[in-house]
Protein backbone atom coordinates (compact mmCIF):
# COMPACT_ATOMS: atom_id res chain seq x y z
CA UNK A 1 0.00 0.00 0.00
CA UNK A 2 2.30 2.47 0.71
CA UNK A 3 4.59 1.76 -2.19
CA UNK A 4 1.96 2.00 -4.52
CA UNK A 5 1.10 5.75 -2.24
CA UNK A 6 4.26 6.95 -3.06
CA UNK A 7 4.74 5.49 -6.94
CA UNK A 8 2.00 8.29 -7.00
CA UNK A 9 3.26 11.35 -8.35
CA UNK A 10 0.60 13.87 -6.11
CA UNK A 11 0.92 12.03 -2.97
CA UNK A 12 4.62 12.25 -3.21
CA UNK A 13 4.12 15.58 -3.50
CA UNK A 14 1.24 16.45 -1.22
CA UNK A 15 3.99 14.31 1.52
CA UNK A 16 6.88 16.80 0.24
CA UNK A 17 4.90 20.02 0.90
CA UNK A 18 3.28 18.40 4.24
CA UNK A 19 6.55 17.55 5.33
CA UNK A 20 8.29 20.93 4.16
CA UNK A 21 5.06 22.64 6.07
CA UNK A 22 5.57 20.84 9.41
CA UNK A 23 9.36 21.17 9.19
CA UNK A 24 9.13 24.32 8.59
CA UNK A 25 7.03 25.44 11.55
CA UNK A 26 9.02 23.60 13.79
CA UNK A 27 11.87 25.53 12.70
CA UNK A 28 10.27 28.71 13.27
CA UNK A 29 9.19 28.10 16.45
CA UNK A 30 12.00 26.89 17.75
CA UNK A 31 13.52 31.06 16.19
CA UNK A 32 10.62 32.57 17.91
CA UNK A 33 11.09 30.51 21.31
CA UNK A 34 15.50 31.53 21.11
CA UNK A 35 14.04 35.13 20.11
CA UNK A 36 12.03 35.37 22.86
CA UNK A 37 14.66 34.50 25.27
CA UNK A 38 17.04 36.55 24.02
CA UNK A 39 15.00 39.48 24.90
CA UNK A 40 14.72 40.58 21.10
CA UNK A 41 12.08 42.89 19.67
CA UNK A 42 8.45 41.81 18.53
CA UNK A 43 8.80 42.65 15.43
CA UNK A 44 12.54 41.60 14.78
CA UNK A 45 11.54 38.19 16.22
CA UNK A 46 8.72 38.32 13.64
CA UNK A 47 11.08 38.99 10.55
CA UNK A 48 13.72 36.29 11.40
CA UNK A 49 10.80 34.01 12.24
CA UNK A 50 9.33 34.60 9.02
CA UNK A 51 12.33 34.22 7.19
CA UNK A 52 13.44 30.55 8.83
CA UNK A 53 9.93 29.45 7.53
CA UNK A 54 10.78 31.04 4.24
CA UNK A 55 14.55 29.14 4.14
CA UNK A 56 13.38 25.97 4.99
CA UNK A 57 10.37 25.97 2.43
CA UNK A 58 12.93 26.55 -0.29
CA UNK A 59 15.49 23.97 0.71
CA UNK A 60 12.82 21.73 0.74
CA UNK A 61 11.15 23.13 -2.62
CA UNK A 62 15.22 22.72 -4.37
CA UNK A 63 15.61 19.75 -2.72
CA UNK A 64 11.98 18.37 -4.37
CA UNK A 65 12.89 20.23 -8.03
CA UNK A 66 16.07 18.30 -7.68
CA UNK A 67 14.98 15.02 -7.17
CA UNK A 68 12.14 15.14 -10.14
CA UNK A 69 15.09 16.68 -12.36
CA UNK A 70 16.52 14.00 -12.23
CA UNK A 71 14.06 11.60 -12.85
CA UNK A 72 13.37 13.37 -15.81
CA UNK A 73 16.76 13.59 -17.31
CA UNK A 74 16.88 10.13 -16.69
CA UNK A 75 13.98 9.69 -19.28
CA UNK A 76 15.10 12.37 -21.41
CA UNK A 77 18.78 10.38 -22.12
CA UNK A 78 17.16 6.81 -22.37
CA UNK A 79 15.09 8.70 -24.81
CA UNK A 80 18.09 10.41 -27.15
CA UNK A 81 20.01 7.10 -27.05
CA UNK A 82 16.64 5.37 -28.79
CA UNK A 83 16.53 8.29 -31.06
CA UNK A 84 20.45 7.70 -31.71
CA UNK A 85 19.64 4.37 -32.65
CA UNK A 86 20.23 2.41 -29.28
CA UNK A 87 17.23 0.24 -28.76
CA UNK A 88 18.71 -2.01 -26.31
CA UNK A 89 18.38 1.31 -24.21
CA UNK A 90 16.80 0.22 -20.66
CA UNK A 91 16.11 2.65 -17.73
CA UNK A 92 17.00 0.73 -14.70
CA UNK A 93 15.42 2.54 -11.85
CA UNK A 94 14.21 -0.05 -8.70
CA UNK A 95 13.38 2.73 -6.03
CA UNK A 96 9.99 2.81 -6.51
CA UNK A 97 8.61 6.48 -7.46
CA UNK A 98 6.15 8.38 -8.72
CA UNK A 99 7.71 8.13 -13.09
CA UNK A 100 7.87 4.37 -12.11
CA UNK A 101 4.95 3.55 -14.78
CA UNK A 102 6.41 5.85 -17.28
CA UNK A 103 10.14 4.39 -16.92
CA UNK A 104 8.14 0.81 -16.98
CA UNK A 105 6.43 1.49 -20.18
CA UNK A 106 9.54 3.31 -21.83
CA UNK A 107 11.13 -0.22 -21.70
CA UNK A 108 8.31 -1.87 -23.05
CA UNK A 109 7.98 0.32 -25.44
CA UNK A 110 12.14 0.08 -26.40
CA UNK A 111 11.94 -3.88 -26.21
CA UNK A 112 9.25 -3.62 -29.12
CA UNK A 113 10.94 -1.06 -31.23
CA UNK A 114 14.35 -2.98 -31.06
CA UNK A 115 12.26 -6.73 -31.84
CA UNK A 116 10.36 -4.54 -34.81
CA UNK A 117 13.50 -3.45 -36.18
CA UNK A 118 14.98 -6.70 -35.21
CA UNK A 119 12.47 -8.21 -37.49
CA UNK A 120 12.42 -5.90 -40.24
CA UNK A 121 16.03 -5.94 -40.94
CA UNK A 122 16.14 -9.27 -41.15
CA UNK A 123 13.35 -9.46 -43.45
CA UNK A 124 15.31 -6.70 -45.30
CA UNK A 125 18.38 -8.58 -45.69
CA UNK A 126 17.12 -11.57 -46.74
CA UNK A 127 15.30 -9.96 -49.48
CA UNK A 128 18.45 -8.32 -50.51
CA UNK A 129 19.66 -11.54 -50.72
CA UNK A 130 16.94 -13.05 -53.10
CA UNK A 131 16.88 -9.79 -55.49
CA UNK A 132 20.73 -10.43 -55.49
CA UNK A 133 20.24 -14.40 -56.82
CA UNK A 134 17.19 -13.60 -58.77
CA UNK A 135 17.95 -10.22 -60.91
CA UNK A 136 16.86 -10.71 -63.96
CA UNK A 137 14.44 -8.02 -64.20
CA UNK A 138 17.16 -5.51 -62.55
CA UNK A 139 19.64 -6.55 -65.45
CA UNK A 140 16.87 -5.29 -67.61
CA UNK A 141 16.24 -2.61 -66.09
CA UNK A 142 19.93 -1.30 -66.00
CA UNK A 143 20.25 -1.95 -69.74
CA UNK A 144 17.30 0.28 -70.46
CA UNK A 145 19.20 2.88 -68.18
CA UNK A 146 22.29 2.37 -70.18
CA UNK A 147 20.61 2.37 -73.11
CA UNK A 148 18.99 5.92 -72.40
CA UNK A 149 22.25 7.21 -71.16
CA UNK A 150 23.98 6.64 -73.98
CA UNK A 151 21.87 7.64 -76.12
CA UNK A 152 21.77 11.28 -74.03
CA UNK A 153 25.59 11.48 -73.66
CA UNK A 154 27.96 9.30 -75.98
CA UNK A 155 25.35 9.06 -78.89
CA UNK A 156 25.13 13.04 -79.23
CA UNK A 157 28.57 13.41 -78.73
CA UNK A 158 29.29 11.28 -81.48
CA UNK A 159 26.83 13.10 -83.98
CA UNK A 160 28.24 15.77 -82.93
CA UNK A 161 31.84 14.86 -84.06
CA UNK A 162 30.22 13.52 -86.95
CA UNK A 163 28.59 17.26 -87.96
CA UNK A 164 32.18 18.82 -87.32
CA UNK A 165 34.14 16.93 -88.95
CA UNK A 166 32.34 16.52 -92.11
CA UNK A 167 32.16 20.58 -92.65
CA UNK A 168 35.74 21.12 -91.72
CA UNK A 169 37.27 20.29 -94.72
CA UNK A 170 35.37 22.66 -96.83
CA UNK A 171 36.13 25.31 -93.42
CA UNK A 172 39.47 25.04 -94.06
CA UNK A 173 39.60 26.21 -97.76
CA UNK A 174 37.23 29.38 -96.46
CA UNK A 175 38.00 30.05 -93.39
CA UNK A 176 41.43 28.50 -92.08
CA UNK A 177 41.11 30.22 -88.45
CA UNK A 178 37.92 28.69 -87.53
CA UNK A 179 38.54 25.43 -89.05
CA UNK A 180 41.26 25.51 -86.14
CA UNK A 181 38.87 26.87 -84.21
CA UNK A 182 36.28 23.59 -85.19
CA UNK A 183 39.29 21.18 -84.69
CA UNK A 184 39.64 22.21 -81.18
CA UNK A 185 36.19 21.62 -80.36
CA UNK A 186 36.25 18.05 -81.65
CA UNK A 187 39.19 17.17 -79.89
CA UNK A 188 36.89 18.60 -76.35
CA UNK A 189 34.29 16.41 -77.61
CA UNK A 190 36.33 13.57 -78.61
CA UNK A 191 37.61 13.61 -74.51
CA UNK A 192 34.27 13.96 -73.25
CA UNK A 193 33.04 11.16 -75.11
CA UNK A 194 35.96 8.83 -74.27
CA UNK A 195 35.63 9.63 -70.52
CA UNK A 196 31.57 8.77 -70.77
CA UNK A 197 31.66 5.25 -72.49
CA UNK A 198 34.98 4.87 -70.23
CA UNK A 199 32.00 5.14 -67.36
CA UNK A 200 29.62 3.23 -69.34
CA UNK A 201 32.21 0.32 -69.19
CA UNK A 202 32.88 0.45 -65.41
CA UNK A 203 29.59 0.33 -64.98
CA UNK A 204 28.81 -2.84 -67.40
CA UNK A 205 31.80 -4.98 -65.41
CA UNK A 206 30.96 -8.05 -63.38
CA UNK A 207 30.35 -6.75 -59.75
CA UNK A 208 33.64 -5.90 -58.35
CA UNK A 209 31.94 -7.47 -54.69
CA UNK A 210 31.48 -10.81 -56.13
CA UNK A 211 33.82 -13.35 -53.60
CA UNK A 212 35.08 -10.67 -51.54
CA UNK A 213 34.45 -8.36 -48.79
CA UNK A 214 33.09 -4.56 -49.02
CA UNK A 215 36.79 -4.03 -47.85
CA UNK A 216 38.75 -6.05 -50.83
CA UNK A 217 36.23 -4.85 -52.75
CA UNK A 218 36.88 -1.20 -52.36
CA UNK A 219 40.80 -1.34 -52.06
CA UNK A 220 40.34 -1.96 -55.53
CA UNK A 221 37.42 -0.55 -57.32
CA UNK A 222 37.73 3.02 -55.13
CA UNK A 223 41.03 3.71 -56.32
CA UNK A 224 40.79 2.79 -59.89
CA UNK A 225 37.33 4.51 -60.32
CA UNK A 226 38.75 7.71 -59.04
CA UNK A 227 42.10 7.32 -61.42
CA UNK A 228 40.00 6.87 -64.43
CA UNK A 229 37.54 10.06 -63.59
CA UNK A 230 40.32 12.27 -62.99
CA UNK A 231 40.01 12.13 -59.07
CA UNK A 232 42.07 12.49 -55.80
CA UNK A 233 40.42 10.08 -53.45
CA UNK A 234 41.14 9.36 -50.40
CA UNK A 235 39.44 5.40 -48.37
CA UNK A 236 39.10 6.13 -44.52
CA UNK A 237 38.14 2.61 -43.37
CA UNK A 238 37.13 2.24 -39.41
CA UNK A 239 34.84 -0.56 -39.16
CA UNK A 240 35.98 -2.64 -36.48
CA UNK A 241 33.36 -5.72 -36.47
CA UNK A 242 32.17 -6.90 -39.56
CA UNK A 243 29.33 -7.07 -41.45
CA UNK A 244 26.28 -9.33 -42.96
CA UNK A 245 26.36 -9.98 -46.72
CA UNK A 246 23.23 -7.47 -47.37
CA UNK A 247 25.01 -4.86 -45.32
CA UNK A 248 28.07 -4.56 -47.58
CA UNK A 249 25.90 -5.28 -51.03
CA UNK A 250 23.99 -2.07 -49.99
CA UNK A 251 26.92 -0.70 -48.94
CA UNK A 252 28.88 -1.53 -52.45
CA UNK A 253 26.10 -0.15 -54.53
CA UNK A 254 25.52 3.02 -52.56
CA UNK A 255 28.72 3.80 -52.93
CA UNK A 256 29.00 3.19 -56.28
CA UNK A 257 25.88 5.12 -57.16
CA UNK A 258 27.16 8.08 -55.02
CA UNK A 259 30.67 8.09 -56.86
CA UNK A 260 28.52 8.28 -60.04
CA UNK A 261 26.80 11.76 -58.79
CA UNK A 262 30.21 12.80 -58.07
CA UNK A 263 31.64 12.33 -61.45
CA UNK A 264 28.52 13.35 -62.89
CA UNK A 265 27.50 16.72 -61.35
CA UNK A 266 29.74 17.29 -58.62
CA UNK A 267 32.72 18.85 -60.79
CA UNK A 268 34.96 17.62 -58.25
CA UNK A 269 38.77 17.43 -58.02
CA UNK A 270 38.94 15.31 -54.87
CA UNK A 271 36.69 13.12 -52.32
CA UNK A 272 37.27 11.13 -49.66
CA UNK A 273 35.14 8.11 -48.24
CA UNK A 274 34.77 6.87 -44.88
CA UNK A 275 33.44 4.11 -43.26
CA UNK A 276 32.87 3.40 -39.85
CA UNK A 277 30.78 2.17 -37.10
CA UNK A 278 30.42 2.18 -33.44
CA UNK A 279 28.42 -0.19 -30.91
CA UNK A 280 25.02 0.41 -31.98
CA UNK A 281 25.76 1.96 -35.76
CA UNK A 282 27.37 1.48 -39.28
CA UNK A 283 28.09 4.90 -41.16
CA UNK A 284 29.23 5.47 -44.64
CA UNK A 285 30.52 9.45 -44.91
CA UNK A 286 30.95 10.40 -48.95
CA UNK A 287 32.64 13.91 -49.26
CA UNK A 288 33.72 15.91 -52.51
CA UNK A 289 35.13 19.48 -52.80
CA UNK A 290 32.76 19.87 -55.72
CA UNK A 291 30.58 22.74 -56.56
CA UNK A 292 28.21 21.72 -54.41
CA UNK A 293 23.80 22.95 -54.60
CA UNK A 294 20.66 23.72 -52.88
CA UNK A 295 19.41 20.73 -51.52
CA UNK A 296 16.13 21.92 -50.99
CA UNK A 297 15.84 23.15 -55.05
CA UNK A 298 16.75 19.44 -56.18
CA UNK A 299 14.47 17.50 -58.07
CA UNK A 300 12.87 14.81 -55.82
CA UNK A 301 14.08 11.59 -57.10
CA UNK A 302 17.43 13.51 -58.69
CA UNK A 303 21.15 13.27 -58.30
CA UNK A 304 20.39 9.26 -56.85
CA UNK A 305 19.08 10.15 -52.94
CA UNK A 306 15.93 8.29 -53.99
CA UNK A 307 17.83 4.97 -54.68
CA UNK A 308 20.16 5.45 -51.68
CA UNK A 309 17.80 6.01 -49.62
CA UNK A 310 15.83 2.98 -50.67
CA UNK A 311 19.07 0.54 -50.31
CA UNK A 312 19.69 2.16 -46.70
CA UNK A 313 15.78 1.98 -46.11
CA UNK A 314 15.67 -1.86 -46.54
CA UNK A 315 17.81 -2.21 -44.26
CA UNK A 316 16.36 -0.28 -41.64
CA UNK A 317 18.62 3.33 -42.30
CA UNK A 318 18.58 6.70 -43.70
CA UNK A 319 20.57 8.43 -45.96
CA UNK A 320 21.29 12.65 -45.69
CA UNK A 321 22.91 14.77 -48.29
CA UNK A 322 24.12 17.97 -46.76
CA UNK A 323 25.53 20.63 -49.53
CA UNK A 324 25.33 23.89 -50.40
CA UNK A 325 26.59 25.72 -53.91
CA UNK A 326 30.54 26.38 -53.75
CA UNK A 327 30.67 24.16 -50.64
CA UNK A 328 31.10 20.92 -51.94
CA UNK A 329 28.49 17.94 -50.91
CA UNK A 330 28.31 15.70 -47.98
CA UNK A 331 26.48 12.39 -48.57
CA UNK A 332 25.76 10.20 -45.21
CA UNK A 333 24.38 6.74 -44.68
CA UNK A 334 23.78 5.07 -41.11
CA UNK A 335 22.54 1.54 -40.86
CA UNK A 336 21.60 0.13 -37.87
CA UNK A 337 23.71 -2.91 -36.09
CA UNK A 338 19.87 -4.33 -34.84
CA UNK A 339 20.74 -7.70 -36.34
CA UNK A 340 24.06 -9.54 -37.03
CA UNK A 341 22.76 -12.62 -38.82
CA UNK A 342 22.14 -16.06 -37.50
CA UNK A 343 25.66 -16.66 -36.04
CA UNK A 344 25.83 -13.25 -34.07
CA UNK A 345 26.01 -13.23 -30.45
Amino acid sequence: MMVRLLRSGKWELIVLFVSASIVSSLFASLAWTMLQQSQASTMAAQTCTAIVFLLVNVAFGYWAVQRIGRRIEILHLSMKQAINGNYAVRINESSPNQFQNVYEEFNMLAEHMEKMLKQLQRQGEQQIMLEAASNEAAVLEERKRLARDLHDTVSQQLFAIHMCASSLPKLQQVDAERAVSVLDQLVQMSNLAQKQMRNFIAQLRPMELEGKTLKEALDKWFPDYCRQNYLQGELEWRLMDSLTEAKEHQLFLIIQEAMANIVKHAKASSCTLTLADNERQVFMLLQDNGTGFKVNEVKRGSYGLSTMQERAHKLGGTTEIISKPGSGTRIKVTIPKIWQGEDAS
